[in-house]
């Protein structure tokens, strides 16, 4: 992926990863479109960052994402790389109340929503000189959190599911990354998590990842180093012990 001069779609920027993401590449001289439910904090990053735009989208509503995904290329023809930031996370208590309301939301959200998505932006994409399909996993894909079962399994699934776009699309201009997030001081399970020390400073996350874009342009899998031990606990062959030190307040 390239760095700089694209036409960026990322969705989630309102907030945490999404916003810094977005800022930093707009700081790069892309265009950059953000995307969410909550008008306001779209509002306040777009205000924040002139030149960069917003548009709404409900993620969890196949005909609104065909509806903005057809607003998203009508609008910036330009449009090249789409990042399918959107998630929730939530814990679930399955012995005790199930919360099969909680799994079914997780699983439209985050797996159908970047699914669709992509789905309807990959025609437009395909058209470009150069494009970029960017999902935006965890390290829980590869060692799961059994607070959150099914977030964990949403982000293992697109895991799989990246591999296979990428293969299905060798030979064409578009390139598939993804971004494989460690914990992070975000707001993603609540306010408690974004001063959270155990969890890695956003900014210096976001640092690290741009690091690697712009040294790294061919890269599939964009991971930084305190995410390393997670993603290839399977390969290292100690996944018993990182799921168990994982899991050890849980």
């Amino acid at each position: 992926m390239n760095i700089s001069g694209n036409t960026i779609l990322i969705t989630g920027g309102g907030s945490g990863i999404g916003r810094a993401l977005a800022e930093a590449l707009h700081a790069k001289g892309n265009k950059v479109i953000i995307s969410g439910r909550r008008e306001p904090l779209l509002d306040e990053v777009t205000a924040a960052n002139p030149g960069m735009v917003s548009l709404l989208v409900n993620l969890q509503d196949k005909g609104d994402i065909a509806a903005f995904a057809k607003q998203a290329v009508e609008h910036f023809p330009a449009l090249n790389v789409v990042v399918n930031n959107a998630g929730i996370m939530k814990d679930e208590d399955l012995p005790g109340k199930g919360d099969l309301d909680i799994a079914e939301e997780t699983v439209v959200t985050n797996l159908l929503g970047p699914i669709r998505l992509t789905a309807a932006l990959l025609p437009h994409l395909l058209k470009q000189p150069q494009a970029t399909v960017m999902t935006v996993s965890s390290g829980l894909a590869f060692v799961p959190l059994a607070v959150t079962p099914t977030y964990s399994a949403t982000k293992a699934a697109i895991h799989s599911w990246s591999m296979s776009l990428r293969h299905q699309l060798k030979g064409t201009a578009t390139q598939v990354v993804e971004l494989v997030p460690p914990y992070v001081q975000t707001e993603l399970r609540g306010p408690e998590q974004a001063v959270d020390p155990v969890a890695m400073p956003l900014a210096d996350f976001i640092a690290e990842v741009m690091t690697i874009l712009e040294t790294q342009p061919e890269t599939r899998e964009v991971i930084v180093e305190r995410c390393k031990p997670l993603r290839f606990a399977a390969e290292n062959g100690n996944l018993a012990g990182v799921f168990a030190m994982v899991n050890a307040q849980h």
